[in-house]
């Protein structure tokens, strides 16, 4: 077990956690003269992972929307295709769509998971529909079967945004592995974290194979400038690589200790009626943060600030924000954009500090 990182006056909402293992193994890397650039490091890096969630391949790139948009492309998703998102999930998720020249159709999401409304997601296909982008928010997910089946009888691809997700299932199943590919993120509030990056799984060859040349240059090669499709340059590094490596030989603990930090918030919590938590399987769910909804969420965090406690709101709506200012009929991703609060969520809080900030939330209530 990690122990506790010692505490300061302000609790961030989150934190990277970074210890000596993550130091030394730099340290070992560079004196050993690694070049940092993607080599062996990285292939240890994506076959950790592609074990860890039972997917036959696994291709790490340099952030989290790149892996996105890599997705699509190597499922031939461009323009005048289309591919239902669903409205209520961080902005890259529609981004990747856009990069594609494809456009993204908002879809409302299910109040009671937080994750696209399947039976709304059927009604949006058209004859231009060429995949769903599934979310699987904060580790949750609808019924992923139901979710394939609807893919599979349309013809579509499924893409698992499961970003958020490191650690989840779904019957049994780790989620991102359901669909045609599933698309993992790295950044530095993850669960693990390399500061940035991303990993792409599939059980699909022909598709990995597709991913591979698309980070790099579209080459059959590396270091052979023979370009055999058009690719980017999406490549990882052995130094991040080391890094994540370090990570996963963590990654069991801090997924366990999410759901710990999940379970004695709302224990805390539950006999206050304003504090809504959503419904959630901590045998099969590792919540990436701890998320409530209350009736007065803006007033809720500036008191929280005022006692040394950050926290952060929900994402709004996609279709709301200037960057895509679409009309439509939306209740369920407005209502909870509204009312979401993602308390402190560091794997490195203790009890001790839960309880505190739990304690804060009570008083407000109560006055």
């Amino acid at each position: 077990m990690e122990n506790n990182k010692p505490q300061t006056k302000w609790i961030n909402q989150m934190e990277p956690w970074f210890g000596e293992e993550e130091k030394q193994a730099i340290c070992e890397y560079m004196d050993a003269g690694g070049w940092m650039t993607e080599f062996k490091q990285t292939r240890e890096f994506e076959r950790l992972i592609a074990e860890y969630v039972g997917s036959r391949f696994c291709s790490v790139l340099s952030n989290g929307t790149l892996t996105l948009f890599a997705a699509l492309m190597g499922l031939g998703i461009g323009s005048a295709d289309e591919v239902i998102v669903p409205d209520f999930t961080m902005i890259a998720s529609a981004n990747a769509v856009i990069l594609t020249g494809a456009r993204p159709v908002f879809v409302d999401i299910n109040p009671f998971d937080l994750c696209l409304d399947l039976d709304l997601a059927e009604k949006a296909i058209t004859a231009k529909t060429k995949a769903i982008m599934l979310v699987s928010f904060n580790g949750r997910s609808p019924d992923m079967r139901k979710a394939l089946t609807l893919a599979e009888s349309h013809g579509l691809h499924l893409v698992e945004d499961a970003a958020q997700s490191l650690g989840s299932y779904y019957k049994g199943k780790h989620l991102g592995t359901y669909g045609k590919i599933g698309s993992f993120s790295f950044s530095a509030p993850k669960v693990i974290t390399t500061g940035q990056g991303g990993a792409l799984v599939t059980d699909d060859p022909q598709l990995d194979d597709s991913i591979r040349k698309i980070k790099d240059f579209g080459r059959t090669q590396s270091g052979v400038d023979f370009h055999e499709r058009l690719g980017y340059n999406f490549k990882f590094t052995d130094l991040q690589a080391v890094v994540g490596i370090a990570q996963m030989k963590k990654v069991a603990w801090r997924v366990q200790r999410k759901k710990e930090m999940f379970d004695l918030y709302r224990r805390n919590l539950e006999d206050v009626p304003a504090v809504k938590f959503v419904a959630t399987n901590l045998e099969e769910t590792a919540p990436w943060f701890i998320d409530i909804l209350v009736p007065d969420a803006p007033p809720l965090a500036a008191y929280l600030k005022e006692q040394g406690v950050g926290t952060r709101p929900f994402y709004p709506p996609i279709h709301s924000q200037p960057a895509y200012g679409q009309d439509g009929s939306f209740p369920a991703s407005s209502e909870v954009s509204v009312h979401g609060l993602w308390l402190p969520s560091s794997s490195f809080l203790s009890d001790e500090d839960i309880n505190g900030i739990s304690l804060k939330i009570r008083k407000f209530y109560s006055s």
